[in-house]
């Protein structure tokens, strides 16, 4: 088996994740590549999600029974659990939501329901890239559409970065938001934070960041990314499905309106008026997603014992390997920076004229999942002259064995395919 620096101990690893034991179309070992759509979730997270079924499910918050007490517990715990692994100066900063793109959504509104200086209205304007997901474009149409502000955008280089040379010109003083993730989910591009966030600063602008293919890789500090707002999910980083992250600055959680209303948001309600309880809560409204927070509570334990750290130098020795490797197969060509400077483990590709749809059903069959599509990024696509890609994305758990299996399997598709 091919040695990497920087590897972790996979094969320990791997033994916390019952689903990569699995065998898939009459006996093959499944070689789970898919990991930017949705990560694994290890035994120590199964077993936490299955304790608070079976233990002590109860709504939380206002009841006084154990099972009550137990459960909100359970929920504050994890949410102090997150505001230590991304390095929040306070828990109250930490609002659970049902995903990122709940969170972008979130922000989306609550700045255009805002008073000044938030306001985003006509005359203003808000800033996205070309690189971004879906869930990080449509708010902003959204937002622009409903308020009659400007929809401004970075475009892409030919080498898959964002193109800031014109950047006094896209963020102006007329300039309210500028939202940008932090690592595409097709390109893997790292984008420059700090020029961004600089640029941004000095016109008075917000910062929203999306985070979604960065908190399960690599440390993510709010502090020092400088930014107002970032946003994540739970089902990329070892946690369940349907539970995701807004972090946003105490002052602006403070000055901002609510988006969504209903029980629990509320400090006073009569059928005049209302008033909203502090922040987090007044941006929780109902029964939010428990058992989910308290399993990103074990997700962000068992990634904190291996290492944020640890984690990012494993992918960045295996997305170097991959690259590596793919650029050596015939008619690939990888679409995104080519080398794994400033890069995620995401990589996305195109074989010849073969259709990717193509190229995902020929490797599944010999046991190998990978995306294809447009990975909620069409603009990219449009941008490089492509209908699809083929994407094979790496996490802690993914070793160079599979890298090399994804190698034949592309070539065992060009022979198929003539």
């Amino acid at each position: 088996m091919t040695q990497l620096p920087g590897l972790l101990d996979t094969e320990a690893i791997r033994k916390d994740f019952p689903i990569l034991d699995r065998l898939v179309h009459d006996g093959k070992k499944l070689v789970y590549l898919d990991n930017a759509a949705t990560s694994q979730k290890p035994r120590q997270v199964l077993d936490v999600l299955s304790d608070y079924y079976e233990r002590y499910n109860s709504n939380v918050h206002r009841g006084v029974h154990v099972l009550a007490e137990e459960a909100t517990a359970a929920y504050e715990s994890a949410r102090d659990k997150v505001a230590e692994f991304i390095n929040a100066p306070s828990r109250n900063e930490v609002i659970f939501t049902k995903n990122a793109s709940e969170s972008l959504n979130l922000v989306a509104n609550m700045l255009g329901f805002a008073d000044e200086p938030y306001r985003v209205e006509r005359g203003t304007e808000v800033v996205i890239t070309e690189m971004e997901h879906h869930s990080n474009i449509v708010p902003w149409q959204l937002l622009s559409q409903r308020t009659g502000a400007k929809l401004k955008w970075f475009g892409l280089t030919d080498e898959g970065r964002l193109d800031l040379s014109n950047i006094d010109e896209v963020i102006t003083e007329q300039t309210k938001v500028v939202s940008f993730v932090l690592v595409s989910n097709i390109l893997g591009t790292v984008n420059p934070v700090e020029a961004i966030v600089r640029r941004a600063q000095e016109v008075g602008a917000l910062v929203v960041v999306d985070a979604s293919q960065a908190a399960p890789h690599m440390p993510l500090d709010v502090q020092a990314l400088q930014a107002d707002f970032v946003a994540f999910t739970g089902h990329k980083m070892c946690g369940p499905t349907g539970i995701g992250v807004l972090w946003g600055r105490q002052e602006l959680l403070e000055d901002l309106p609510p988006f969504l209303g209903g029980g629990e948001m509320i400090e006073t309600v009569s059928m005049h008026s209302s008033t909203y309880a502090p922040a987090p809560h007044k941006f929780e409204a109902g029964t939010p997603p428990i058992a989910q927070a308290i399993g990103l509570g074990a997700a962000v334990d068992y990634l904190s014992s291996i290492g944020m750290e640890n984690i990012a130098a494993h992918e960045h020795a295996i997305t170097a390997y991959a690259l590596e490797r793919l650029s050596a197969v015939p008619d690939l060509r990888i679409v995104g920076p080519v080398t794994a400077e400033d890069r995620g483990a995401a990589i996305s590709f195109t074989l010849g004229d073969i259709h990717p749809h193509d190229v995902g059903q020929v490797l599944d069959e010999l046991g190998i999942a990978v995306r294809v599509g447009h990975h909620c990024a069409r603009p990219v696509c449009l941008r490089y002259g492509i209908p699809a890609t083929t994407r094979a994305s790496f996490y802690l758990y993914s070793t160079p064995a599979e890298v090399d299996a994804l190698v034949e399997g592309l070539e065992h598709v060009r022979n198929f395919f003539g």
